[in-house]
């Protein structure tokens, strides 16, 4: 398969916004938990749009052909403990028919490859609820990520 990953503009924002939606309700639908996300497509092409114009977040599209097969988003932090700015993968997802066919890998691939340009001291994400993702996990393990300890935690702050 020919692939080939570009950033997003936001002009992509729909298209993004496709991709995250698709792999919030494959969280949900795998875990049989309708809680993990109270998701609004339409808002969060908006948001995405919105974010990519201020610069405060990336978005990386591969394609294979003129198909987008998957998305990988980073936002930029800051934390004392890795001394420095810091790269976070917000949400990583490939359509699950692109899967074991290198798109995953060229998104992380192209993530990483941020890092020096951005000045970032680490990358970080959060994997999908396990173990019903366990293969996550190994495929991010096979890319360097290495668990640091903790669960992914949250608690919202504004009315849904």
């Amino acid at each position: 398969m020919s692939l080939h990953v570009i950033p997003a503009n936001s002009a992509d924002a729909t298209v993004v916004a496709s991709l995250i939606t698709a792999l919030t309700q494959e969280i949900c639908n795998r875990t049989n938990d309708q809680s993990h996300f109270d998701h609004n497509e339409p808002l969060t092409a908006r948001l995405c749009a919105r974010w990519i114009e201020e610069g405060i977040y990336t978005a990386l599209l591969a394609y294979s052909g003129e198909q987008a097969v998957g998305v990988v988003t980073i936002a930029e932090s800051h934390a004392l403990y890795a001394e420095g700015k810091i790269g976070i993968i917000q949400e990583c997802y490939v359509l699950p028919q692109y899967r074991s066919q290198s798109a995953g890998s060229a998104l992380l691939e192209a993530a990483l490859a941020l890092a020096p340009q951005r000045g970032w001291a680490c990358m970080e994400l959060c994997t999908p609820p396990l173990p019903e993702f366990a293969g996550a996990l190994q495929f991010y393990e096979r890319h360097a990520f290495r668990a640091v300890g903790g669960r992914k935690m949250r608690v919202r702050c504004r009315a849904s």
